[in-house]
């Protein structure tokens, strides 16, 4: 089933590439709509699968936006889509 999910600390095209290689192993083909607040990730997904997808995007620093996130993983999850925007740059 085709879903749409709001993500955090998306800011560029560096960004929307490290979402697009990292997540696409494990979840498929990945658009990333960057011209939208927050941003959108839409890809093929089943229900059972989500709270994979919320685990994956965390750790690459991009949460969804309906994470209830404290002040520390807050800081820990925009420092690390620093370096996944940064890779994602590097790798596009």
């Amino acid at each position: 089933m085709t879903k749409t999910f709001q993500v955090l600390n998306v800011k560029c095209g560096g960004c929307a590439n490290t979402l697009k290689t990292k997540l696409e192993p494990k979840f498929g083909e990945v658009e990333v709509n960057l011209d939208v607040m927050p941003r959108e990730i839409t890809l093929d997904i089943n229900e059972e699968q989500i709270p994979e997808l919320r685990e994956a995007l965390k750790s690459l620093g991009y949460p969804m936006s309906d994470e209830d996130l404290g002040f520390v993983e807050n800081t820990t999850a925009k420092a690390k889509s620093f370096v996944s925007c940064a890779i994602g740059k590097v790798n596009s």
